[in-house]
């Protein structure tokens, strides 16, 4: 029973991730993002000596008809104001072989982390709030499971 409480113990220990500090996903129903689904995630930053890493989180299935994904973001602070806004694209498959990226623990679903900002400061402490967009030439994206925001410590290198 020792055994099996400490296999456990180091199991759990070794999934901690110190670095995130925020990390939410917005499953879409129909597993399509549509146009109008802007998702927005809303969290708080009390220390503005540290640096920050922001991602877009993407989860999508092989059933996504394109190699890349183009995607608006804009970083608000609690009193509306633009911090960041930018757009962003990121390839879910090989170009060439059609092969996925990302990781895969769903059979054909994979999961994909993009940089939106890599080592960067806020201005203020508060709540700021990340909404996403997506940007393509159709308005329903089939294949795309989930999108979401993943707020980290960086690392000092």
């Amino acid at each position: 029973m020792r055994i099996l409480f400490f296999l456990l113990l180091i199991v759990f220990l070794s999934g901690c991730d110190r670095s995130r500090l925020y990390e939410k996903n917005h499953d879409f129903e129909e597993r399509a993002w549509i146009v109008s689904d802007q998702p927005v995630f809303d969290f708080d930053i009390t220390d503005t000596v540290k640096t920050y890493n922001l991602y877009c989180n993407i989860r999508n299935s092989v059933k996504y008809p394109y190699s890349r994904i183009f995607i608006n973001y804009s970083l608000q602070d609690s009193t509306g104001t633009s911090v960041s806004k930018n757009l962003i694209s990121a390839f879910l498959f090989e170009e060439k072989t059609g092969k996925p990226f990302g990781s895969s623990g769903l059979g054909d679903v994979y999961d994909q982390q993009v940089p939106v900002l890599k080592k960067f400061k806020f201005n203020k402490p508060g709540k700021y709030s990340m909404k996403f967009e997506q940007f393509m030439r159709t308005d329903t994206l089939a294949g795309i499971h989930a999108v979401g925001f993943r707020l980290e410590t960086a690392s000092i290198e």
